[in-house]
């Protein structure tokens, strides 16, 4: 096992001081709905509105002062973005960042918040890489991938370590899969902390990438990409893969209309904001009832970061 249980115990430790230990929330209407217990880790409340300034953070605090000390690049959509910029911050060093041309403009006023120097790319992996090899020899910032890393994956196992404590006896815990770093991370931490708590993914449909690659063993691209849920349309990296199917239990498909139907139930009746992203493994878990019926489910609320201007056209 690439990543020790004692790793993550310190990851924990090294990043406390910078976020938030974020709440668990039930919902008796939600888990009325669904027949069983939801116990909701709400990184939508995190610092930086996501998860992803776990990863960021640990891997920041982890690089040598000597190489850190012309800055941090990377490229995202957004939350991991916010992650490096703010780690930046925190670490008194310049931050580059590419962004696609589409990203979310309230992510890229938060990147720009944070202090960092935005750079915008052509919305896919090739022009991201390109750019950002081009900044990172002209700065000498230090890289910090956005899922494909150890340290980022470890730090965002501790989302799952906190939600094992606030909640234990889960028989189940649900993240969505994007890149597969938060997923590879809850699943080392479920693996190591609770290891009788079985592990499954939420992926949509319009970016079903990780539920080929599971099968083939190999990295894989999706179809097709359609889907609101724009967290979640990077292919799975290199080190994430091996992790995941080694220990996930099952990548469960869903809708767009099942997506948008699991937004709506939390805007209604939890009255709390999250993205599109989120929700996934809740529509996974409304689409497949019978499976976690009478079950405690723990669901990992991935971010929170929405552009509200675009809300209303996703309950047409």
């Amino acid at each position: 096992m690439t990543i020790s249980k004692e790793a993550i115990v310190a990851a924990h430790q090294r990043i406390a001081p910078f976020i938030h230990r974020t709440p668990v929330l039930t919902c008796s209407t939600i888990n009325s709905f669904a027949g069983c217990e939801f116990y909701f880790k709400c990184e939508n409340l995190q610092k930086i509105g996501a998860f992803k300034i776990r990863g960021g953070m640990n891997a920041a605090l982890q690089i040598p002062e000597s190489d850190r000390k012309n800055g941090l690049a990377t490229h995202s959509s957004g939350n991991h973005a916010q992650a490096v910029a703010f780690a930046a911050r925190m670490l008194g060093v310049p931050a580059y960042i590419v962004m696609p041309e589409t990203s979310p403009k309230v992510k890229v006023e938060a990147v720009k918040g944070y202090g960092a120097e935005v750079h915008f790319c052509a919305p896919n992996q090739q022009a991201r890489e390109s750019l950002l090899n081009e900044i990172v020899e002209k700065t000498g910032a230090y890289f910090i991938h956005p899922y494909d890393n150890y340290e980022v994956i470890t730090g965002q196992a501790t989302a799952a370590k906190e939600l094992i404590e606030d909640s234990p006896d889960l028989d189940f815990i649900l993240a969505p899969v994007g890149g597969g770093g938060l997923l590879s991370g809850t699943l080392l931490s479920a693996h190591y902390f609770s290891p009788k708590t079985a592990v499954y993914a939420g992926e949509p449909e319009g970016a079903a990438d990780a539920i080929l690659s599971v099968k083939s063993g190999k990295i894989e691209k999706a179809p097709y990409i359609n889907t609101i849920a724009d967290g979640l349309l990077t292919s799975l990296g290199e080190r994430n893969l091996p992790i995941i199917r080694e220990f996930v239990k099952e990548i469960l498909l869903v809708s767009e209309d099942e997506i948008k139907a699991a937004l709506r139930i939390v805007y209604e009746r939890m009255k709390i904001i999250v993205e599109p992203s989120c929700v996934v493994p809740l529509a996974a878990v409304l689409r497949n009832r019978s499976l976690f019926e009478h079950k405690k489910v723990g669901i990992v609320f991935s971010g929170g970061n929405v552009d509200v201007t675009k809300i209303s056209s996703w309950f047409v």
